[in-house]
C-alpha cells in the first residue's frame, strides 16, 4: 500500500468513480494513456470506458477513439478497448492479441513508429491535438506533484500536451517508488534545443516528480491493482547456446581492446532470449556494469541486485510476477542503483551514441544480406512493433539482434534469402546470432556477409537452400554486388503461406 498518497485538497479535483471519470472522453477523441511493456498503465477507466463504448455500439452509436501510449500496456487497457472496437487508431507500440487480431483484419489503424519520436513528434503537432491523458501514478504529494508509477514513458508529455488529465491513483504501487525517477524538462523546440547533459548512465538529470497544473486534472480515481506483469520462461538450451555465442564474442572484443572489462551499457529488448543473456553475464563473471535501456527485466534487476550492475537507467519495468515481488521487498536497495526516465530519455538516440551502447535485441527474421525484420511475419501481419529497437540499432556500438534459427517447429527459417519486410538495414546491424552460431558483420561487403551469414547462423535443414540461392544469384543476378534472384527472393514466405512450410516441397 502506498502510504505517501496525499489527494490534495489545493487541487479542488473531484475524486470520482472510473465510470463517472470515463464519461469525460467523448467519441472522436485523442487520449494519451500511460503503460509502456504492461507497467504503469491505468486499471481503471479504460475499462469503464469499454463498457461505454459497447453499450454505445449497442444503441447503434459510433463511439471511437484515437489512443496514444508509451508501448504496449495490458489487456485491461489494450484488449477491452480493441473487444469493443473501441479503437479508431493507436500508436506507437502493442502486443495485446485482440489488437493485433483487429490490426491485422484492418479494423484498426496502427502507426509503428519508434518510441524516442513519439514525444517529439506529439510536439511538434504530427498527432493533432490530445483531447485527455489518463495517467497512472503511485501518489500526489502535498506539494501537489505526481510520484510516477512503474513506467514512465511518455506520460510527461501527455501531461503537458493535454487539455485535461484524469488521474489514476493505484495505492497498490509500493511507496518506495518515491525517488527512483528522473523527469528532465526540456520545453525548448528545435532549433533552440540544448544538449542533454547526461554523461554516464546513473547520472540525475531532472527531478523525481511530474508535474501537472492543478487546473487540468479533471478527475483523480483510486485504483488498488498491480500491473499485468510477464512470467519469463526458463532459459532453454537454444537461449544458453545463443548466450554463450554472444559472450564469447565479448571477451574476444575485450582481449582486443575494442571493449573495456566492464563493457559498456547495455540495452537488452524484451524477450526470453534478450533476459537469459543478461542472465548469462552475471554467472560469467563480468561486473562493475552498467545499463542504458528502455526496460528492466528480471535479469537485470537480479545483477543490480547482486552488485554485478552498478547502474541501470530504463524507463519501465517489464518483470514477472516472481520479480516484481522481489522489486517490491527490495526497493530501497534497488532505488540506489536504478532511475526511470521519460522513454525520449531512455532511448535518445544521441546518448545511445554518445554512450556507446552494447545493443541486445530480438527479431523475425534476417536474411543473408543482414537486413533485419523485427515487426511483419511474413512481411504483411504486424506482431507487435519497432519499439525502440531501431533507436538502438542505428546508433549503438555494437547492435546485435538475437534468435532461434528456426520457428514453428522447424518449418520456417529465420534466415532468408531476402527479408520480407525491412526495419534494421544491413548498414545498422553488427552481429547477427542464432543458436548455430555468432555473424561479426562489421567491415564486410554483401557477399561477405551472406557467406557469414549462411555459414555461422542458418539452420542445417535450410543451410545449402541458401548456399544454392546465393550461388544462382551470384552468377544470374542483374547485378552482382547484392546479388538476388527477383523471381524467388520470397518465394520462401510464399512457400509458407501456401503449404505452411519454407522447405522445399
Amino acid at each position: 500500500m502506498n502510504s505517501t498518497t496525499s489527494l490534495n485538497a489545493r487541487l479542488r479535483t473531484p475524486v470520482m468513480s472510473a465510470h463517472d471519470a470515463s464519461a469525460l472522453i467523448r467519441p472522436g477523441m485523442t487520449v494519451a494513456m500511460s503503460g509502456f511493456t504492461g507497467a504503469g498503465y491505468p486499471k481503471a477507466v479504460p475499462g469503464a470506458l469499454a463498457e461505454r463504448i459497447e453499450a454505445a455500439h449497442a444503441r447503434g452509436e459510433d463511439f471511437r477513439v484515437r489512443l496514444l501510449t508509451g508501448a504496449s500496456t495490458a489487456p485491461e487497457l489494450d484488449g477491452k478497448l480493441a473487444s469493443v472496437d473501441g479503437i479508431q487508431l493507436r500508436l506507437p507500440y502493442q502486443s495485446d492479441p485482440t489488437l493485433r487480431e483487429k490490426i491485422n483484419a484492418g479494423e484498426v489503424d496502427y502507426l509503428d513508429i519508434h518510441v524516442s519520436h513519439v514525444a517529439q513528434h506529439a510536439w511538434f503537432g504530427f498527432y493533432g491535438d490530445i483531447d485527455i491523458a489518463v495517467i497512472e501514478v503511485s501518489g500526489i504529494r502535498p506539494d501537489g506533484q505526481l510520484i510516477p508509477s512503474t513506467s514512465v514513458g511518455n506520460n510527461k508529455t501527455w501531461i503537458e500536451r493535454a487539455a485535461g488529465v484524469i488521474l489514476e491513483v493505484n495505492e497498490h504501487q509500493p511507496s518506495g517508488l518515491d525517488g527512483m525517477h528522473d523527469i528532465y524538462y526540456q520545453t525548448a523546440l528545435p532549433p533552440h534545443r540544448k544538449p542533454i547533459p547526461l554523461l554516464h548512465p546513473g547520472d540525475r538529470i531532472g527531478g523525481p516528480y511530474l508535474r501537472c497544473p492543478p487546473e487540468k486534472i479533471l478527475a483523480v480515481v483510486k485504483t488498488e491493482a498491480p500491473d499485468r506483469s510477464n512470467a519469463f520462461s526458463e532459459p532453454d538450451e537454444t537461449s544458453r547456446q545463443i548466450a554463450g555465442h554472444l559472450i564469447d564474442f565479448l571477451r574476444h572484443e575485450i582481449r582486443h581492446g575494442r571493449l573495456p572489462p566492464t563493457l559498456l551499457p547495455l540495452q537488452s529488448g524484451v524477450g526470453n532470449i534478450t533476459n537469459a543473456v543478461v542472465a548469462e553475464l552475471g554467472k560469467e563473471g563480468f561486473g562493475g556494469l552498467t545499463a542504458f535501456t528502455e526496460v528492466l527485466q528480471d535479469s537485470m534487476l537480479d545483477l543490480l541486485g547482486d552488485g554485478v550492475l552498478d547502474a541501470a537507467s530504463a524507463t519501465s519495468l517489464s518483470l514477472s510476477p516472481a520479480g516484481l515481488a522481489r522489486f517490491a521487498n527490495h526497493i530501497a536497495k534497488y532505488r540506489q542503483r536504478l532511475i526511470l526516465r521519460p522513454q525520449e530519455i531512455s532511448n535518445h538516440p544521441e546518448l545511445v551514441r554518445r554512450l556507446g551502447c552494447i545493443a541486445m535485441n530480438g527479431m523475425i527474421e534476417a536474411d543473408i544480406f543482414g537486413n533485419v525484420n523485427s515487426t511483419h511475419v511474413m512481411g504483411t501481419r504486424i506482431q507487435n512493433g519497432i519499439g525502440g529497437s531501431g533507436d538502438f540499432a542505428r546508433n549503438a556500438y555494437l547492435s546485435c539482434f538475437l534468435s532461434a534459427s528456426t520457428a514453428k517447429n522447424g518449418t520456417i527459417s529465420r534466415i532468408v534469402p531476402m527479408a520480407s519486410h525491412v526495419d534494421h538495414t544491413e548498414h545498422d546491424v553488427a552481429v547477427l546470432v542464432t543458436e548455430q552460431g555468432l555473424a561479426d558483420l562489421r567491415g564486410l561487403s554483401p557477399k561477405e556477409r551472406a557467406r557469414k551469414v549462411i555459414e555461422k547462423c542458418a539452420h542445417p535443414d535450410f543451410r545449402s537452400m541458401l548456399q544454392d540461392y546465393f550461388d544462382r544469384a551470384c552468377r544470374e543476378s542483374y547485378g552482382k554486388h547484392t546479388p538476388h534472384l527477383l523471381q524467388e527472393a520470397l518465394s520462401w514466405h510464399q512457400n509458407y503461406v501456401q503449404r505452411s512450410s519454407m522447405r522445399l516441397p
